[in-house]
């Protein structure tokens, strides 16, 4: 069975070629060749960010597990700089273990390139985590870029000048000229704005006096070139060069840099009609990306109200103040750094800090209420709405945590639970501690916030934190006299104490809300009803149990459309199936389940239900591709940091056994292994039996199916087939002789040939 291999790594494709900069390359390469941490250190606007890039695509395939860039400038909280290097490596809190601890264990045997980008602003736990992951990972190497050191052992530090700029004369050939570095971005760039342009005889003088007088800063040369749409270069120079002057009393002494890229933006904003230069400067307010509703929303220019947020949006893309981004297929914007600090300064001059602050967390916490008891309903678009202001959402709760708004800050906390509960678990029961500690909230807040944060304890299999918080829902409950919401709470309760091993409070709950809930007309305490009586069920041996709860809970959750819910409820519903035999049954349950699953991304239920299905295929005679589902169900379920099910542990002894059996231990150990190394999305087709994506479709041809092997072996047996030798595969692969020769041995053995010719013919007959 031919499986393609994992692509590890996030970089992004380069959206215009890059520019330059050899000599910082190379020294870049070569310190990394020396060194496990290197920073690249320089002002703003210098390019670090996309020196970083490109070095990562250079070198990613030297790396096993790739290259990933994590982006840190829209962080604002330093607790969760490990949170954003896990969001990078796609791994998720959503389970028992803290992100710090699953992020080192992640990295222990990892080869990989991690990029860790605008540090500046985080400088002391982003040291801190990167020393932790060196001692954690040494097959992993670091590019961090920032604007000072992170000053942390075994760094080696590359500083990042400005562009390489032409000399005063202007004497060389063009041909020659052409391939100065700053030349060439600013041709580039307005070759890209004005739709056309070059550098010839007529302009070159005031191209390189234009370039030199921006000191080689890639960013003010990139908003000089925006103006060529409108203005000459002999015009955005002079121009220029006047503003300069009143800088140096009408001399021609030099500015610093700093003040170089200030002079420049500060003329781009001036050049802005009088409600751009409005939401340029409330856009800061944002700490994340951002969509057109929000800008609306927050950032309306009441003086012009005939200027749509739209049109002056898409204007401040044209010229580069703003970064338009796509997410899902829908349009979402961002602010560079650079712009982002400049954008504050005028913020405050403007004495509108304030006033924005406030639109910004009304517009969220009013929007979260509005949604609140909704959002399970439609699930997998509000999560798709939450990837995308997330970082929004959590500046916002840390002013309400800094203005001790304990009120709206709960509700708003409490309002996102389903995010909480699918995406970052422990984070979520972070704020819910530091906001229950910062004051009272309204009397339906505080029972939420307890709610919930016994819910994600129960998710996190904790059994200290579980019982107090909802001991607090329960008070809450009953002082506000509202039996629904004691159901919920004593349902959770119920949970809590099975899975605690305390089966008489789990009788005793569980008798009790039957009481409360058997004249609610409540869906929310109806489906928590059933899924405490399913669990219980599993719990007590009593599968009869399991199957009725579990089908009423399956028939409620279709009718109002709780995807959560009924991915719950078909999994229990596979569980009682594959235990009884019924292979068929059970293959369908988990099979629809699996496709919720994959929809909202649930990781944990998504190694649950490809553990489930790789049961299933052990019983029905299809032992490889058993083992390949029960591979990929470990490199989910450790990527998200959790526990084996107990239930699944007998079950899943049951079908290994049997695939072993069938395959003899060393292929059934192959299978496993090549099933690790598939991405989700393959495994979900995979246990699905949907066709992989059609060769030729993917994004690298050295992506296509490969069977057994791992990324590198497959790209070694390619090489192979090419007739190289393994001297000309290491500088190909930028790895040692040895190291080849250690891959082509496991690649013989992995296929049983024992010829260089056989593996060539395997990779001919592949590929047909």
């Amino acid at each position: 069975m031919a499986r393609p291999s994992r692509r590890a790594g996030n970089l992004p494709a380069e959206t215009t070629s890059f520019i330059g900069r050899r000599r910082v390359l190379a020294e870049l390469r070569r310190k990394l060749g020396e060194a496990r941490l290197v920073s690249l250190v320089g002002p703003g606007g210098v390019g670090k960010t996309r020196l970083a890039i490109r070095m990562g695509t250079d070198l990613d395939r030297g790396f096993r597990d790739g290259s990933w860039l994590v982006e840190l400038a829209d962080l604002r909280d330093p607790v969760l700089v490990s949170n954003a290097v896990m969001a990078a490596l796609d791994l998720r809190d959503q389970a028992g273990a803290e992100p710090l601890a699953l992020l080192l264990s992640y990295m222990r045997d990892k080869e990989l390139l991690l990029i860790v980008d605008n540090c500046e602003h985080l400088l002391e736990a982003t040291g801190q985590l990167v020393t932790e992951i060196m001692k954690a990972g040494p097959g992993v190497r670091i590019i961090a870029t920032s604007r000072e050191p992170l000053s942390v052992p075994g760094e080696h530090v590359v500083a990042v000048p400005p562009l390489e700029l032409p000399s005063a004369q202007a004497r060389e050939p063009l041909t020659q000229l052409r391939q100065n570095e700053a030349i060439m971005l600013f041709t580039e760039r307005a070759a890209a704005a004005s739709g056309s342009f070059e550098l010839g005889a007529s302009n070159r003088a005031a191209i390189v006096d234009l370039c030199r007088r921006l000191d080689g800063l890639p960013l003010a040369i990139e908003l000089a070139a925006i103006r060529t749409r409108v203005l000459g270069v002999e015009q955005i120079r002079d121009r220029l060069n006047d503003r300069f002057g009143l800088l140096t009393g009408g001399g021609r002494a030099a500015l610093p840099r700093h003040q170089t890229l200030r002079t420049t933006i500060d003329w781009s904003f001036e050049l802005l009609s009088e409600a751009e230069r409005i939401l340029f400067r409330r856009l800061c307010v944002f700490a994340g990306r951002f969509a057109l509703e929000d800008v609306d929303a927050v950032c309306s220019v009441e003086d012009v109200p005939e200027a749509p947020a739209l049109a002056l949006v898409s204007s401040l893309v044209d010229k580069s103040l703003v970064i338009k981004e796509e997410t899902k297929g829908s349009a979402c914007y961002r602010l560079h750094e650079t712009m982002r600090e400049y954008a504050v300064l005028k913020l405050q001059e403007a004495s509108e800090v304030e006033v924005i602050g406030e639109r910004c967390t009304e517009y969220y916490w009013s929007r979260c209420q509005r949604s609140f008891g909704e959002n399970r309903y439609r699930l997998a678009e509000w999560l798709d709405w939450m990837d995308v202001e997330i970082d929004n959402i959590r500046a916002v709760l840390g002013h309400c945590l800094a203005q001790k708004d304990a009120q709206r800050g709960i509700d708003l906390a409490t309002s996102i639970g389903w995010y909480w509960i699918t995406r970052a678990t422990t984070e979520g029961a972070r704020w819910l501690d530091a906001l229950l500690g910062s004051g009272r909230g309204n009397p339906h807040g505080q029972f939420w916030a307890y709610f919930l944060r016994g819910f994600l304890a129960v998710l996190k299999a904790d059994p200290i934190a579980a019982p107090p918080a909802l001991e607090r829902a329960l008070a809450t409950a009953r002082e506000l006299g509202e039996p629904a919401l004691l159901s919920q709470a004593l349902s959770m309760g119920s949970i809590a104490a099975n899975l605690a091993g305390d089966r008489a409070s789990a009788m005793r709950l569980l008798d009790e809300v039957a009481t409360v809930t058997r004249d609610l007309d409540d869906f929310p305490a109806r489906i928590s009803v059933l899924q405490a009586r399913a669990l219980n069920g599993f719990f007590g041996g009593d599968v009869n149990e399991v199957r009725t709860a579990s089908s009423e809970g399956a028939r409620l959750s279709r009718e109002v459309g709780d995807l959560y819910s009924l991915e719950m409820m078909l999994l229990n519903l596979g569980g009682t199936a594959l235990i009884t035999g019924d292979l068929d049954q059970a293959k369908a349950l988990y099979t629809e389940a699996l496709g919720i699953a994959h929809r909202i991304d649930d990781r944990v239920a998504q190694y649950a239900l490809l553990d489930g299905l790789g049961c299933v295929a052990a019983g029905s005679g299809k032992a490889r591709l058993a083992a390949a589902l029960i591979g990929a169900a470990e490199t989910i379920r450790t990527q998200a940091g959790a526990s084996l099910i107990p239930i699944l542990a007998p079950l899943l002894a049951q079908a290994e056994a049997s695939a072993v059996a069938t395959l003899g231990q060393s292929k059934f150990e192959a299978e496993v292994e090549a099933g690790k190394q598939l991405s989700r999305d393959q495994a979900v087709r995979l246990a699905l039996g949907e066709p992989a994506r059609a060769r030729g479709t993917a994004a690298n041809p050295q992506d296509r199916e490969v069977g057994l092997l791992g990324r590198r072996e497959a790209e070694v047996a390619r090489l192979v087939a090419e007739g190289l030798s393994n001297k000309q595969i290491g500088a190909r692969l930028f790895i040692s002789e040895r190291t080849v020769d250690s891959h082509v041995r496991s690649i013989l053995n992995k296929l049983g040939f024992n010829s260089r010719a056989q593996i060539a013919g395997w990779i001919a007959s592949a590929n047909q």
